[in-house]
């Protein structure tokens, strides 16, 4: 056991987050919290990170048990370079080295047993520590959150506070703890780097418990999850496909439950009514009314979820072509790229791609907020724009939630007003909030309830889904799948692109291309079309007769026996790292990595042939 929390609540003074929880993590699992914003999901890691306390309950931690949390790692002097900073991650290995170093040059000098021995010693300890690989491991996290590696000479000082954030992020995953604890780890993350964390994360050795809006995500990468739903903490076995199916069931059963309990409850009722007041019978009556007391009642699972349901749908039909682009050139002060695609009457087109490639730069183009460099863009016949930017959704301002409607839509009377706003939550005293009282969530819900309002048949939105808890954005695809219009959107949230895209728009630095499929679809395509191909001459020169004339499972038998014996070789040359006629020698130790390296890549070689082989037994 690495953790455990028993009977845990938590209270801000008069109100609860949760009460007598039940939390623990055994060994390596990958761990999911979830539940709607506000039921404490972000205070229960800090809770586990030790930066917040338990009101009651019990904590229990192994005594060898590391926690990294990202919301712990800070920069002490941003003067440092990244590298810098990230070689504090790896103090104790990078002492070694030093010290590997200075026993070698004593050598020279006196090649004494005591010295070959420590030597010989602190060489095991610095290659089982992984030595030789900190700096590729370094770069290859760095690199994948979107940096170059020129950025690791740069001070910590230089970079935006989103850039800081994502080498905070690097620097957790290279301390590698025990318990790694990841706090919306996918936000402003594209696509392609969300889909590498996740391989990251899913093959990380250690536990790695998470709070996380993504559902591709979880599902991907977890196998349990614990649900905090007013107050109470649920456990489920599984990802987030399994999670749906079994609370489902859980919901069916429970409603039988309850449906049963209530029948026995009116029959108790009634029998008491009837016997209450007959002397021979009351205490039989008082039996029964005890009974019901101490009656552990099963809570009705009909009572209304707290989640919004909106209605989008347009004023006017609108021409049958949406949106025609020809040669539309995008960017501030040089050109990102250059665009041409069709949009038309009820498509949905997701445009994805890495950051900073030009997607919100489009839609900002489209939307005249910022001038093309060059091309033209032309709208249908009565096409009626309705525009949501993730920026400008989080606007701080004194007006009431009722009065920023309101404003907007003056003809509306005031009952109209709040019956719209009554949709996504804001009842009661909701609606008296100033906005820059709003959460994130709130904001964009406000901004979302004013779109519904204008009833364009064409929505332009910049990630639509972001602050949005998963209650949240499942009403918004329930709603956006039920709309009669158009759709184009910018959307790193993969769940969202799979339910509603029929198209896709990619973009990046090599330009844009436009994909008439759904993402599924889109994602096969990519797929096949990144397996290893053999070269065109290559292709020509050996004709299907030929490869059926080659028997591919003695092949595959002789390819791993090669791999064997090359694995095996590998391993008596690193051997060698510990012979005293190699680490004497700074030339032969040099030879034998090459060595080392010509053997790896002779692997990887007879991997590729392997798995080409393979195929063609399928």
């Amino acid at each position: 056991m690495k953790y455990q929390i028993n009977k845990g609540s938590k209270s801000f003074g008069s109100v609860s987050l949760f009460e007598n929880i039940q939390f623990e993590i055994r060994n390596n699992e990958k761990i999911a919290i979830i539940g709607n914003n506000g039921c404490g999901k972000t205070t229960l890691m800090k809770i586990i990170a030790k930066e917040e306390e338990l009101t009651s309950g019990v904590i229990h931690q192994a005594s060898d048990c590391r926690i990294g949390y990202l919301a712990q790692t800070t920069f002490s002097n941003e003067e440092n370079s990244v590298q810098e900073e990230m070689n504090t991650v790896f103090q104790d290995v990078l002492q070694m080295k030093k010290r590997l170093e200075e026993v070698y040059e004593q050598m020279e000098k006196d090649a004494s047993e005591q010295l070959l021995n420590e030597y010989a010693s602190l060489q095991h300890a610095f290659e089982e520590k992984g030595g030789y690989q900190i700096d590729a491991q370094i770069k290859t996290i760095f690199t994948k959150f979107g940096f170059r590696e020129e950025d690791l000479e740069r001070k910590i000082s230089t970079f935006s506070g989103g850039q800081k954030t994502r080498i905070a992020f690097v620097k957790l995953l290279l301390s590698n703890p025990d318990v790694l604890l990841l706090d919306e780890p996918t936000n402003h993350l594209d696509l392609a780097t969300i889909e590498w964390l996740e391989g990251y994360v899913k093959r990380y050795p250690k536990a790695v418990v998470l709070v996380s809006h993504d559902r591709t995500f979880i599902n991907n990468v977890v196998d349990e999850i614990y649900e905090i739903e007013f107050g109470v903490m649920r456990h489920y076995v599984g990802n987030y496909d399994a999670y749906l199916k079994t609370k489902e069931s859980d919901i069916e059963r429970q409603k039988s439950a309850y449906a049963r309990q209530q029948k026995e409850i009116e029959r108790i009722e009634a029998l008491i009514e009837k016997f209450r007041y007959k002397k021979n019978k009351a205490a039989f009556a008082q039996s029964k009314i005890k009974y019901l007391e101490r009656m552990d009642r099963i809570e009705d699972v009909n009572a209304p979820q707290r989640t919004f349901k909106a209605h989008f749908h347009a004023r006017i039909r609108g021409g049958k072509r949406v949106l025609e682009v020809k040669d539309l050139s995008i960017g501030y002060d040089h050109e990102l790229c250059k665009v041409n695609f069709e949009i038309m009457q009820n498509d949905r087109v997701a445009i994805i791609g890495p950051n900073g490639k030009g997607k919100s730069t489009l839609v900002k183009t489209i939307m005249d907020i910022i001038p093309a460099l060059g091309g033209e863009k032309m709208l249908g016949h009565q096409i009626e724009t309705g525009y949501f930017d993730q920026e400008l959704a989080q606007f701080d301002s004194t007006n009431t939630v009722l009065e920023e409607v309101w404003n907007e839509y003056p003809e509306m009377t005031r009952s109209e007003v709040r019956t719209a706003l009554g949709c996504f939550l804001f009842t009661q005293d909701e609606v008296f909030k100033t906005i820059d009282c709003l959460s994130g969530g709130e904001k964009v819900r406000l901004s979302l309830v004013k779109l519904m309002l204008k009833q364009p048949n064409f929505l332009i939105m910049d990630e639509p889904t972001n602050h949005l808890d998963l209650a949240g954005k499942e009403a918004l695809e329930k709603s956006l799948n039920e709309y009669d219009g158009t759709m184009l959107f910018v959307s790193h949230d993969r769940y969202f692109i799979h339910k509603l895209a029929t198209a896709i728009l990619y973009i990046d630095e090599n330009g844009a291309q436009f994909y008439k499929m759904n993402y599924q679809d889109y994602l096969d395509r990519n797929q096949k079309a990144s397996l290893p191909k053999k070269k065109d001459e290559e292709i020509k020169e050996k004709k299907p007769a030929e490869r059926k004339n080659i028997n591919y499972s003695r092949e595959i038998k002789k390819l791993e026996k090669l791999i064997d014996q090359k694995e095996t070789e590998i391993e008596e040359l690193r051997e060698l790292r510990f012979d005293p006629e190699y680490y004497h020698d700074y030339q032969k130790m040099a030879q034998l990595d090459e060595k080392i390296d010509d053997v790896n890549n002779e692997i990887e070689n007879l991997m590729a042939q392997w798995e080409e082989y393979s195929e063609f037994l399928n």
